[in-house]
């Protein structure tokens, strides 16, 4: 944080240098992208227990890698899904909640069931509170 702020015919110069050595770097990715692409097995020849990693190398065609992605992942081994994942089961299948048992829940009370299955006594109780809050009216 204390450190002062590079002038900037010093930054300019230090940068001038530093272009040769950026150019020597393109040059050698040059010379690795001039290399020929690796040699691959058949696709047809590969198993689960074979080496894919030459499939995964920068040169491979993309399709060629999906090819080869799909052989291995036809595998039994990583078709079956994880009974530990919590999204790989079918959740729909379960029971639903009965009325009686939702009846009893106090969300589901307020939310789901009109305020004419309310008691009439609740409701006379619920009339009498309103009325004592009357607009224009200060209490004292």
């Amino acid at each position: 944080m204390s450190e002062e702020k590079e002038a900037f015919l010093s930054r300019w110069s230090r940068l001038k240098r530093e272009a040769p050595d950026k150019e020597k770097a393109l040059e050698v990715r040059k010379a690795e992208e001039a290399k020929p692409a690796p040699v691959l097995p058949p696709v047809e020849s590969l198993t689960p227990q074979s080496e894919f990693a030459p499939f995964m190398q920068p040169k491979v065609d993309d399709a060629l890698r999906r090819v080869a992605l799909k052989k291995l992942f036809g595998d039994p081994h990583f078709n079956t899904p994880d009974p530990f994942e919590p999204f790989s089961g079918d959740w729909t299948v379960g029971e639903a909640i009965t009325p009686e048992f939702l009846a009893t829940l106090n969300q589901a009370r307020t939310v789901l069931f009109p305020e004419a299955e309310k008691k009439p006594e609740e409701q006379q109780e619920a009339k009498a509170e309103t009325k004592d809050d009357e607009p224009g009216r200060q209490d004292t």
